[in-house]
């Protein structure tokens, strides 16, 4: 009998893309947590002007007369978090196609939650910010940070049910999909025609690539970085251009599961029939057997499943982290933060991401399931919808990203935001987390 380490058998664990992406986004609101404490120390310790001038670094590009030059805060938020929303738009894609959104009846009330969750948490801010530049930060409030939100009901284990937690993924997918369009609606700059429609011409050509049976990684990567850049230049948010690549990408793969079954077990009973040596080699026919298992393994998987499955890591342990890194590096005078946290852009923000998310989220979902349009998730209640009502408040990357659009170049607003970005998210996660801990104890 083989007897494996703790680690080892962990490796060896079979989980669904389901149980990986869940995997994935703990795993990423953990380092969250810890790299937005570091960015806050570096911010507020005498190292805080080497951690500005470093982010303010520029990296040029020059190849002859033409240059691409930003700073690294810039290239992290238009370049690595362009790879973050390729996985978010593969993540919305597969939930369509086979997740939890491709049943309507099932997805109606992540669907009509989220939407509430974002039309209050609008409507709530713009009341308060009527007029002036503080006015453009309405969509800040809408958004949800998937990773901390899941990581907070992950944390819970069997207090909550997977029903519940399925709820939550689907809420935040689609809470992501609102604030991919209102980044590409509202939050862009003067566009420059010739840029987008290249962008445009870029996306049909991997279109073409799909439609024409295309499954090699390398053309969509070259065409895809080409969008980026036409999408850079064109004044749309360049990450755009990742949702939209994302939508490309085959979502079937080259080779059906039933033939993949009958070729592959033909392969092996030929790869048993030659004698096992003594040395433990294999003979060189073995060799090119397990070669074209490997390669009937990519062709049953689609790609756009290996993308977000290799994606994941990358994702969670870099990119991710190296944004919070970079932006939530706040300067706080504390003898002042009451004052700030009072400023209409603050208020607007904590108002809209505490009271307007859970009235949104949970006031939608109860009236849904009153007027029977949906019902509730399995073994799950009320209360429980209440304080994953509250988690949706958790706003922070999308909301700290959208936040540098609203108030590109206005550093009062962008800090006001932050700190009310901050406050609320913070205030959200615990209150939720908590709620979920007692209600879930009492009501199970």
């Amino acid at each position: 009998m083989k007897i494996y380490a703790p680690w080892e058998k962990a490796f060896k664990r079979v989980s669904t893309p389901f149980e990986t992406f869940l995997h994935a986004q703990t795993t990423t609101g953990l380092i969250l947590i810890c790299m937005t404490i570091f960015a806050l120390i570096l911010a507020n310790t005498p190292l805080t002007d080497d951690y500005m001038n470093f982010f303010h670094t520029k990296i040029d590009f020059n190849v002859g007369e033409w240059k691409l030059s930003h700073s690294i805060h810039h290239w992290i938020n238009d370049g690595l978090m362009a790879i973050f929303f390729f996985t978010v738009g593969l993540e919305i894609k597969r939930e369509i196609l086979v997740g939890e959104l491709s049943d309507i009846k099932v997805a109606m009330l992540p669907i009509l939650s989220a939407i509430g969750g974002m039309a209050l948490p609008a409507l709530i801010y713009i009341s308060i910010n009527s007029t002036g530049d503080a006015s453009a930060g309405w969509g800040i409030p809408m958004a949800t940070d998937i990773a901390f939100a899941i990581s907070a009901l992950v944390l819970l284990g069997k207090r909550v049910s997977p029903a519940l937690v399925t709820f939550l993924v689907a809420l935040a997918i689609v809470d992501d999909l609102g604030a991919v369009v209102v980044i590409a609606l509202f939050y862009t700059d003067q566009i420059q025609m010739l840029p987008l429609m290249l962008a445009g011409i870029s996306f049909l050509v991997m279109f073409m690539f799909n439609r024409f049976g295309i499954h090699v990684i390398l053309p969509y990567f070259i065409t895809g970085l080409a969008m980026w850049f036409f999408m850079l230049e064109s004044g749309v948010h360049a990450t755009i251009a990742g949702v939209i690549a994302a939508m490309a990408i085959p979502s079937k793969p080259k080779l059906a599961p039933i033939a993949f079954t009958q070729h592959t077990k033909n392969l092996l009973d030929e790869y048993d029939s030659y004698p096992e040596s003594k040395d433990f080699t294999i003979h060189e026919r073995q060799k090119a057997i397990l070669q074209n298992i490997k390669d009937r393994i990519n062709s049953v998987s689609s790609p756009s499943s290996r993308l977000e499955n290799a994606h994941h890591l990358p994702v969670s342990l870099v990119i991710i982290p190296l944004f919070a890194l970079a932006n939530a590096g706040i300067s706080i005078d504390f003898s002042s933060i009451g004052k700030t946290i009072l400023e209409p852009v603050s208020l607007g923000i904590v108002a809209g991401l505490v009271i307007g998310k859970v009235a949104g989220i949970a006031g939608v979902a109860w009236l849904a399931i009153k007027l029977k349009i949906a019902k509730l998730p399995q073994d799950s209640t009320m209360s429980q919808i209440f304080g994953v009502a509250f988690l949706g408040g958790i706003g922070f990357t999308m909301s700290i990203f959208v936040a540098d659009l609203a108030f590109l170049g206005n550093e009062e607003l962008i800090f006001q935001a932050k700190v009310g970005i901050l406050v609320a998210s913070l205030f959200s996660g615990l209150f939720g987390f908590f709620w979920l801990k007692y209600t879930s104890k009492t009501d199970n």
